[in-house]
């Protein structure tokens, strides 16, 4: 069984702060990258004001999953798979085993996405975009500072992603007192939960979760000590993934109550020329693509993370396997293509894997074997364990609804 990682504890000074702004935003702008554009676009599309009860229901479920993540990880000083093995013997390298699969599948549409961008910019084919974004993002990752220039992306490219987008929205005049309505009372709830686990696997579940409180880890920002510190830097990147998809759907219902017609291929990329004209629609390319580049190399980066434990193979050569993580989903991507499918599809996936990981970090959060004398609150276990049965619900509800999207 693997040991806890050793880090050293952090204190909350300048140095730490943008750590913790950086975890923030890796772990958002994983969220917000090429399939929660896309998935947002499909179903405010398909749903219209409806869609606003399952974004609602999923930022819910994002605080209720974050927070009791970030807090058992952090105050075990254990990675995820570390605590699941703790919890279980062997339970570690099945969660792994789901995470890693999870994370494949996500990164194969983070790779799409990149495809779609380069398809807007330069009309070259979204395969050949997949191509080209592959090479790019090895030779990202290879560089030394990788992980101190992604935190600097993430920043940039997020607050970017939400400027843009809320001029998008203003500039379609949406129906905002129609959504807010139909965020509590929609037509049929029964229709939604296909498009709510979609959300929450796409901000919240498989890899997602962990990517920032791993973060933290590695940073020793860690202990009852810097418990605030955590607090703050989880609620900040649910905060920022919760303001873009309530913007991106808002400016999306405004373009589609117009009766505008969505092109089929690239859904987003449409939205943003119809409202803000051709400007738009190649500003939307450019972050679209560097959004897709960070999620491809954050995606395999904590992924592979869940494999070192186990195999020291993984963890002596990591970078390697990193690159072979990210040449793989794009072999994948390339001979099955689809993009939009896959888009909505990986986000269905990682919604199914929350309720296991989940449920395992509530069972480690009052074993005092693995996070000590720290006392979980009992309105956050509630919370999460109110996120599992949800989220498991939904799961099982959206099986026929995954199989459909392939007809």
């Amino acid at each position: 069984m693997a040991e806890p990682v050793i880090t050293k504890p952090g204190s909350a000074n300048k140095s730490n702060w943008s750590v913790l702004l950086g975890a923030a935003f890796i772990m958002a702008t994983s969220a917000i990258g090429p399939g929660f554009l896309t998935q947002t676009t499909v179903f405010t599309a398909k749903f219209g004001a409806d869609f606003a009860f399952a974004i609602l229901a999923s930022i819910i479920i994002d605080i209720g999953a974050q927070m009791n993540v970030w807090r058992v990880i952090t105050m075990s000083r254990m990675r995820g798979q570390d605590v699941a093995n703790k919890v279980f013997p062997g339970l570690g390298h099945f969660v792994a085993l789901l995470i890693v699969m999870g994370g494949l599948a996500f990164n194969i549409g983070n790779i799409a996405g990149s495809g779609m961008a380069l398809n807007v910019l330069f009309g070259m084919t979204e395969q050949t975009g997949a191509i080209i974004s592959c090479f790019i993002a090895l030779a990202i990752f290879a560089s030394k500072e990788a992980g101190i220039a992604m935190d600097m992306v993430a920043k940039a490219l997020g607050g970017l992603m939400i400027l843009l987008t809320t001029y998008v929205m203003f500039a379609s005049n949406p129906p905002v007192a129609a959504a807010a309505v139909k965020s509590v009372f929609p037509a049929d709830y029964g229709v939604l939960m296909l498009p709510m686990i979609t959300l929450v696997g796409g901000t919240v579940g498989g890899y997602i979760t962990f990517a920032g409180g791993h973060r933290l880890l590695d940073a020793g920002i860690v202990g009852r000590e810097n418990l605030k510190e955590v607090n703050k830097s989880a609620v900040t990147g649910i905060l920022v993934t919760g303001v873009m998809r309530v913007i991106l759907f808002l400016a999306v219902l405004g373009v589609v109550a117009t009766g505008a017609e969505l092109a089929k291929n690239n859904p987003p990329a449409s939205v943003f020329r119809i409202a803000a004209g051709e400007m738009g629609y190649k500003f939307f390319g450019i972050v679209l693509w560097a959004a897709a580049i960070t999620s491809v190399v954050g995606a395999a980066y904590t992924s592979v993370s869940f494999l070192r434990s186990t195999f020291k193979a993984v963890d002596k050569y990591n970078s390697y396997f990193i690159m072979l993580f990210i040449v793989i989903s794009t072999i994948v991507f390339v001979l099955v293509g689809r993009p939009v499918t896959i888009l909505v599809i990986v986000g269905s996936l990682n919604g199914l894997i929350l309720p296991i990981t989940l449920g395992v970090m509530l069972l480690a959060a009052r074993n005092k074997k693995i996070v000590g004398d720290y006392e979980h609150p009992t309105w956050l276990m509630v919370f999460g364990i109110l996120a599992v049965i949800v989220s498991a619900y939904a799961g099982a509800m959206s099986l026929q609804g995954i199989a459909g999207l392939w007809k």
